[in-house]
């Protein structure tokens, strides 16, 4: 794993508004690159002081520049309600997003369908019972779901995974949760809500306060003609008071329904150069060479003077993924 660019990447203040009063609070990013066009599209997910989606066109093969950051676009999302919007898909012209909870009915944790072209909510979609707030179960205030992710892929129905950011209330401490949203056929996905299933846990690292924060699901190639579950990608997130960070990412094969996965693999991310922040997105990003998969990560400055909102680029080597192919 190498960080690519790091002088670049520390310099990438991610921020999107024109006027530079409001920006910050990214919790989520997504990556399109335009086929052979040399441009692609990045878009950043904000929660704070409210819902707004950002939009920058970017060389294909680079972080923003400032002139890009001047040309962006900012789109409000869910105008008028409370938006504790932590991840996003963007799939046929809908907006996907994982809001999560306060464990009180006025901020429950739901998965959300928006019109991505004027970011009105259409749909509201209950989690499990076992997610929700009771006696001794459910999410934890502020406990996710952090972390969703296209699971099928291009082409294909749509299927979303989303994780948990901290173990439910019943679980063990060491592993989070992961759910599936699909429709059974005869449905219409563009209108009909999604149902969720049980997706097993993964392992978290040893020690406290370890949690998810995204999820990557990777191109399945040959593992999808075996019948072998998908390879995700975790970014994992530490925090102890009074401002230490640690991140790592982790290379998973998707657990089967009740079943807990381990690593196969995981990085340090300080290790190889990134600072110690409040990485909270995870996204495909530029195309590095034929040896290697571009990942995009964002961090989030929850408007806090002391934190940061940053964009970094990583360099993944196939080598990594095609032991476990």
């Amino acid at each position: 794993m190498e960080l690519q660019r790091p002088q670049a990447a520390a310099d990438a203040n991610a921020q999107a508004d024109a006027d530079r009063t409001s920006s910050g609070g990214f919790s989520a990013l997504s990556y399109d690159a335009a086929a052979g066009s040399g441009r692609a599209r990045l878009q950043l997910l904000s929660d704070l002081p409210a819902g707004r989606l950002h939009s920058v066109e970017i060389s294909g093969r680079a972080l923003p520049t400032p002139a890009d950051w001047a040309s962006a676009q900012s789109l409000p999302l869910a105008t008028g309600r409370v938006l504790d919007g932590e991840a996003m898909v963007l799939a046929d012209g809908q907006l996907w997003l994982a809001s999560e909870g306060r464990r009180s009915a006025e901020r429950r944790a739901q998965l959300l369908r928006l019109d991505a072209r004027n970011g009105t909510v259409l749909q509201e979609v209950e989690l499990p019972h076992d997610w929700q707030a009771g006696p001794g179960q459910g999410l934890p205030s502020n406990g996710g779901p952090e972390s969703l992710s296209r699971l099928s892929p291009p082409g294909k129905p749509l299927t979303l995974l989303m994780g948990a950011e901290h173990p439910l209330l019943q679980d063990p401490g060491d592993r989070v949760r992961l759910l599936r949203w699909w429709w059974p056929r005869g449905r219409d996905q563009r209108r009909d809500a999604p149902q969720a299933a049980e997706q097993g846990s993964l392992r978290l690292p040893p020690g406290p306060d370890w949690g998810l924060t995204d999820l990557l699901v990777l191109p399945q190639g040959s593992r999808e003609q075996r019948q072998e579950a998908p390879l995700v990608l975790a970014l994992l997130r530490q925090f102890l008071p009074p401002q230490r960070w640690s991140n790592r990412l982790a290379l998973y094969a998707l657990p089967a329904p009740g079943q807990v996965s381990d690593p196969l693999q995981d990085w340090d991310l300080q290790a190889i150069g990134l600072t110690p922040e409040n990485w909270e997105g995870l996204s495909r990003g530029p195309t590095v060479d034929a040896q290697h998969i571009g990942l995009l990560l964002v961090s989030d400055d929850n408007l806090n003077p002391l934190q940061s909102s940053r964009l970094a680029l990583l360099s993944l080597p196939t080598t990594a993924l095609c032991q476990h192919r």
